[in-house]
């Protein structure tokens, strides 16, 4: 009895420990992002771009879904850039994919499109 006892412990244990998986991938998107805040050059827009691409590109998380405001963040860095309707095309994205954030991000729109 004390076996089957202590086996059941065992498996009980065993099973909790398990991990869960991430909702969203943001492969170091937040430092990339924060490196260009903190010290604005070419180089460093050029940096967050190319991370929030990733992001865009290639999600692997348990949503398989871009994680919220990276398009956001990814359509204003462009639209900083000189890609005026690319950065637009992604903040109507954002837009699709979180409509609690279409109050915000519709007047932004609006003040680009003019």
């Amino acid at each position: 009895m004390k076996k089957i006892f202590y086996a059941a412990c065992a498996m009980l244990l065993l099973t909790s420990c398990e991990s869960t998986q991430s909702l969203y991938s943001w492969y170091d998107s937040e430092d990339a992002s924060y490196q260009y805040t903190k010290r604005a050059s070419e180089e460093k827009l050029a940096e967050a771009m190319a991370q929030y691409k990733k992001v865009i590109t290639t999600q692997s998380a348990a949503r398989k879904v871009v994680p919220p405001g990276v398009n956001a963040e990814y359509g204003y860095l462009l639209v900083k850039a000189g890609q005026k309707q690319e950065g637009i095309t992604l903040l109507k994205q954002e837009v699709a994919l979180y409509p609690e954030s279409e109050k915000f991000i519709s007047r932004i729109i609006k003040q680009l499109e003019k």
